[in-house]
């Protein structure tokens, strides 16, 4: 660990009640943000930073899927390859001179195998490092006893499907640190929450209490912002045109003390941007009910959550409460549905859109009149977008007389073969419909699995968690949780008047936003530029307003929206529940993360007094 003297920051600490002084500092630094984010960013971290932890997230529930086909194709895949192959591989004999110690889910479905090739690597680069593998979130194994449970899904209350393509627990820090105690230099696993890689090194360096939840909560916060990569360090931003060096873009540090307090930042002369704006837009990202954030280890509470910026690129936070944990994990479950098959094309001249449109609608009818002809049910999900005209935006968009857009059509279906036959029809479309179709995307398209997501719960004493050294197992106690998870709810605040002296400008005047997504449903934060603009965001974006003007992205019959306060800096949160059209790669959709919706909420009109514009 490292001395810390932060000087230049003592005319800003007492306004959040914080004092800093020479102490112990747990230096962590975020390398990935998922499966395919830049190979780069271990490179700079390691060589220009002095991080103690390098940590790694890969999984997100449709890589789960994805790893455990390549597992049923080989069984010594099935995790993040490019992980031991790229990134570590080259890294390896600095990380070990630097004594930087490694936790990463890149363990997929087969940690076992990633852990082998890994040691394999280091046995011809002559290293001796202690490589630790976290087992017990894998409920594959118990498949057939699962069935038998009359398990619903969490948000759906659908039942269990019979066929799985991977199941896989949310562990938490508990056994990460157990490992770490134990002389890991490495640490792999399969799935655990995004936040634990990060929060189970702090347990480790300051031997902080499982009952302090307050500490557990602010650690998980820690993880939470950073386990994004470089969206916290200005990617993704509202307000992009003041970061720079987007080709060189800075991943995430924090710099934790032993009260839990920590600071955001990057390494030196990166690019990217850290601001209490953009952490601010992380901290919102993908959560729900900031008071009840579920978390194996914590329930934490991010309502009052503090930000200050107290040097260039650097923002400490704290503020983040905690409670005990529930007595279950969330399980998350995958299942094939059907097939898809999505094809992209450029129609261009005069009346681009309307010929666009026309196509779509012919090469659908055509399909399906032709399908029910041989008797095969009609596509079971249908979607166009015409993209140049603003079609994601709905009954929002602007009209735009486009002379060129590209038309999206997707499909599902039960049978692969009538995906495929919709496939092999768009072609034709080039010569026997409206002129200037080109370009389709990709070349002729083909059909691929739909992988679902099923969500539920299971009680942690069903679990056998264990940590694996050198082959020699123990088993992990976890604390079993609590039942009770009542709260008091954050009163809303202060909500303003109209009058009619009003006037109207787009949101982002007086706010920025982040939106994310959590399976089927979406999230989007909203964080007022100035305390003085918040009264005004609560009086025009209610529940009903927000439903009405995002309603092009919800189910009519089963889609609500929930707003909740968060008073620690100045920003609401809204769940727009059933707003992906399934979510993941099981959305038609273009965007089916719901990755645009903050930018589109930004536009919507809301009504100010003029005198706040001057602020």
């Amino acid at each position: 660990m490292v001395d810390w003297r932060i000087n230049f920051i003592q005319n800003n600490e007492n306004k959040i009640g914080v004092k800093m002084e020479d102490q112990r500092i747990v230096k962590i630094g975020c390398a990935s943000g998922f499966w395919g984010d830049t190979n780069t960013a271990a490179f700079q971290l390691v060589h220009l930073s002095d991080i103690n932890y390098l940590v790694f997230d890969y999984l997100s529930e449709i890589t789960m899927s994805i790893m455990a086909k390549a597992m049923m194709t080989n069984p010594e895949h099935g995790y993040a390859l490019d992980f031991v192959s790229r990134v570590m591989t080259p890294l390896l004999k600095k990380i070990s001179d630097k004594k930087i110690k490694v936790i990463s889910n890149a363990g997929g479905v087969n940690p076992l195998a990633c852990r082998d090739a890994l040691q394999k690597v280091l046995e011809a680069q002559g290293l001796d490092l202690k490589i630790a593998v976290v087992l017990g979130d894998d409920l594959m194994p118990q498949q057939a006893e699962l069935n038998t449970q009359n398990i619903k899904e969490m948000f759906s209350g659908e039942d269990l499907p019979s066929q799985l393509a991977s199941c896989n627990a949310y562990l938490g820090a508990v056994p990460i640190r157990d490992a770490l105690d134990q002389g890991a230099d490495i640490v792999i696993t399969g799935r655990v929450v995004d936040s634990a890689v990060v929060l189970a090194p702090l347990l480790h360096e300051y031997q902080w209490s499982l009952e302090d939840y307050d500490k557990l909560s602010q650690g998980s916060l820690a993880g939470h912002i950073i386990e994004c990569g470089a969206q916290c360090t200005g990617g993704n931003f509202t307000d992009w045109r003041l970061v720079q060096g987007f080709d060189n873009m800075g991943f995430p540090i924090v710099e934790v003390k032993a009260d839990a307090s920590f600071i955001v930042t990057k390494p030196k002369g990166t690019g990217g941007l850290v601001s209490v704006a953009t952490v601010a837009e992380q901290v919102v990202y993908e959560i729900g009910n900031p008071q009840a954030y579920l978390l194996p280890d914590v329930t934490a509470d991010f309502s009052k959550v503090k930000l200050e910026q107290v040097g260039e690129d650097r923002v400490l936070v704290i503020g983040a409460k905690g409670r005990a944990p529930t007595q279950q994990y969330k399980v998350s479950a995958t299942y094939p549905d059907g097939y898809r098959v999505l094809v992209s094309f450029l129609i261009a001249g005069r009346e681009a859109p309307e010929k666009a449109q026309v196509i779509a609608d012919a090469i659908l009818t055509k399909c399906e009149r032709v399908l029910a002809l041989r008797s095969v049910p009609p596509f079971l999900e249908k979607s166009v977008e015409i993209l140049g005209i603003e079609s994601t935006y709905g009954a929002n968009a602007q009209q735009i007389n486009s002379r060129e857009v590209v038309v999206k059509i997707a499909v599902k279906h039960m049978f692969k073969e009538a995906c495929m036959f919709f496939a092999s029809e768009i072609a034709q479309a080039s010569t026997g419909m409206a002129p200037a179709l080109a370009g389709i995307v990709g070349g002729r398209p083909k059909a691929s699995p739909v992988i679902k997501l099923f969500s539920f719960l299971v009680d942690k004493s069903k679990l056998s968690v264990a940590i694996d050294i050198n082959g020699q197992r123990q088993n992990i106690q976890i604390p079993s949780g609590c039942s009770d998870q009542s709260f008091d709810v954050v009163a809303v605040g202060e909500v303003a008047q109209f009058t009619g002296q009003e006037i109207e400008v787009p949101l982002v005047e007086i706010a920025h936003a982040r939106s994310g997504d959590k399976g089927n449903h979406s999230n989007i934060g909203v964080i007022a530029r100035q305390p003085e603009y918040l009264p005004w965001i609560r009086a025009n974006l209610t529940e009903e307003k927000v439903k009405e003007y995002m309603q092009h992205v919800l189910d009519p019959e089963k889609s609500k929206v929930i707003r909740y306060e968060i008073t620690g800096f100045n920003a609401l949160n809204f769940m727009l529940e059933n707003a992906l059209g399934g979510g993941g790669i099981a959305s038609l959709r273009i965007d089916p993360q719901g990755k645009a919706f903050a930018q589109q909420l930004l536009d919507m009109p809301v009504k100010i007094p003029a005198s706040l514009k001057s602020f």
